[in-house]
């Protein structure tokens, strides 16, 4: 005999999904507003943003490589017709249609307003500091290979024939000033030190808050030498509380223009002191409190943002082109991060 059930009678009532949801819920219903604004006067066509959302929340929840083999998850698991809002007889998208949706939602900047809406939530401000942060960036391998970093004027021989025809780079003098890639042109050629590969690449930053190691403001950039600072500056300005805020940070922002601009900011720079060969940028005078040393130790959490999101949520290799798409993405995963982690906070808090 045939028998109906529900994707939500068949989730278990103690599934880390089932406190992310409502939290989800709350802050796509404060976006309703600016979701009316991507659609036609006459009504939302096509995928309702806030389902669009909550799909490619869970492609990083869950690792799920491409957006076509999300749709065909989505097909048959019942945990993700639930967490989405589709019934168990409804079609699932069509990929293409899909991705069009989505791009939508990157003109309306709708993962950074989702990323703030997720902080805003009445169970998630309890867990945040508003003194002290830490900061910190990484590098995001773009999708473009090395064979299309080509030279601006043209020159320069082509890959061999073929679909992956050979190209010999060996005695080739190649920078970001001489060439860009043909693929993404964005993307900057980078290495994370000496001795490693140097890859097309973007940067990701972020500040977490020191309390529960919560995101409270991430952004990527253009992979430059100066990008982990500039960003810093830029993200502290919108936290900062004159007198007040902290941020720890490693020797890579041990710069007298970085550290002053931080202290314009009213924000203390607990920076690793960058002493080899040079004077650091700080002194005793900071170093010497114990909150110094509380920032030092607290700042190497923000390693397990990077290392979640390059093994679980797809950032080891970006799969968009181009800095407002990979912005974007970052962007969406860092309020993923933040989802993810408040099952655990939340448990403690009650």
């Amino acid at each position: 005999m045939f028998s109906y059930l529900s994707p939500e009678a068949m989730v278990p009532s103690g599934h880390p999904l089932r406190l992310i949801r409502p939290v989800v819920n709350a802050a796509l219903d404060r976006l309703s507003a600016e979701f009316d604004t991507l659609y036609a006067s006459g009504g939302r066509d096509s995928i309702a943003p806030e389902k669009l959302l909550r799909a490619l929340l869970l492609q990083a929840f869950y690792s799920v490589r491409s957006e076509r083999q999300l749709m065909e998850q989505i097909t048959y698991n019942m945990l993700f017709r639930w967490f989405i809002g589709l019934s168990m007889d409804a079609t699932v998208w069509d990929v293409t249609v899909f991705t069009k949706n989505r791009d939508r939602l990157l003109r309306g900047d709708i993962a950074r307003a989702f990323f703030q809406a997720v902080l805003a939530a009445p169970e998630v401000k309890p867990l945040l500091s508003s003194e002290h942060f830490s900061v910190d960036g990484t590098l995001l391998e773009a999708w473009a290979s090395m064979k299309s970093f080509r030279p601006k004027d043209g020159s320069g021989e082509p890959p061999g024939p073929g679909r992956n025809g050979e190209r010999d780079f060996h005695g080739e003098k190649r920078s970001n000033a001489t060439h860009a890639s043909t693929t993404d042109p964005e993307a900057r050629l980078a290495r994370k030190s000496n001795g490693q590969a140097a890859k097309l690449c973007y940067a990701g930053h972020v500040v977490m808050e020191n309390r529960n190691g919560l995101v409270v403001a991430a952004k990527a950039t253009l992979a430059t030498g100066t990008a982990e600072r500039e960003a810093a500056r830029d993200l502290m300005a919108g936290l900062a509380r004159a007198g007040r805020a902290t941020l720890g940070a490693d020797k890579n922002y041990d710069t007298r223009d970085c550290v002053a601009e931080l202290r314009k900011l009213g924000v203390t720079p607990h920076v690793a002191q960058h002493a080899n060969g040079r004077r650091s940028a700080i002194d005793g005078r900071t170093t010497r409190h114990p909150g110094y040393a509380a920032s030092q130790r607290i700042r190497k959490r923000i390693e397990e943002v990077f290392g979640w999101g390059k093994e679980v949520a797809g950032l080891r290799r970006m799969r968009l082109r181009g800095l407002a798409k990979v912005d974007w993405a970052f962007t969406l995963r860092a309020a993923a991060y933040n989802l993810i982690r408040l099952p655990k906070l939340l448990g403690a808090a009650a």
